[in-house]
């Protein structure tokens, strides 16, 4: 059975409006996010999709069109990769780890409680001092 016309149609309208993010574009929008109110909104909201909305309005003013739904999947793809490249780092022994915008993002979150890897890194070290 085929999907609904409208349903197909709205997936490829999804596909064609959300363009592949540029670097300058993600860097913009690490400013965006890295903003002091938008940070600390962040931090104290259980719901952020006004937050959210901020840094999509945001990015219009740079001369980006980028939605609020897009904008926070971006963050959280972002702070994602970050978290494990910061949890990879906190086990004894391992390379450095670092992911892309690394150092923008540890400019942003380096003091972030909810990014701080947990204390306890006996696994990594393999259970052994």
């Amino acid at each position: 059975m085929q999907s609904p016309p409208s349903q197909e149609t709205t997936q490829s309208q999804i596909r064609r409006s959300a363009p592949a993010w540029s670097k300058r574009e993600v860097l913009d929008h690490i400013a965006c996010w890295g903003d002091e109110s938008v940070m600390a909104e962040l931090h104290s909201k259980k719901r952020n999709a006004n937050t959210y909305a901020k840094v999509s309005r945001a990015m219009m003013e740079r001369g980006y069109s980028r939605d609020t739904e897009q904008c926070r999947t971006k963050i959280k793809d972002l702070r994602q990769a970050y978290q494990k490249a910061r949890e990879a780092n906190g086990c004894s022994g391992s390379q450095p780890q670092t992911c892309r915008f690394y150092h923008e993002l540890h400019t942003i979150m380096g003091g972030d409680a909810t990014t701080t890897p947990p204390l306890s890194v006996d696994t990594c070290k393999g259970g052994g001092g």
